[in-house]
């Protein structure tokens, strides 16, 4: 059974038992999270399509971890012109593994 799910502005394409990272939900770690904002369900070849969700389709997740992903470094620069100025930013996600998927 495969769902695409939107969570924090983006959407995401999981199964069961799938370990994703998502944008930072205020949950703690062993929490249960449900997702209702179903986009598409598909099991065996049958396929639900929303408009613009799946009504009555939940996504079953618990949370595994929160955390700070890579750093991305921004470097700007001016030739000629003594101007430089460097920042880092870490985005913060949470991963969550998928339990169930209904429809």
């Amino acid at each position: 059974m495969v769902a695409i799910i939107k969570t924090g502005g983006k959407q995401y394409t999981v199964t069961e038992n799938d370990v994703i990272k998502i944008e930072k939900l205020n949950n703690d770690v062993g929490d249960k999270v449900s997702f209702d904002e179903v986009l598409l369900v598909s099991n065996d070849g049958d396929i639900k399509v929303g408009k613009p969700f799946v009504e009555g389709a939940k996504v079953n997740a618990v949370v595994e971890e929160q955390g700070k992903g890579d750093k991305v470094i921004i470097f700007k620069f001016k030739r000629k012109k003594d101007y430089r100025k460097k920042r880092g930013h870490r985005q913060p996600y949470t991963k969550v593994r998928i339990e169930s998927i209904e429809a």
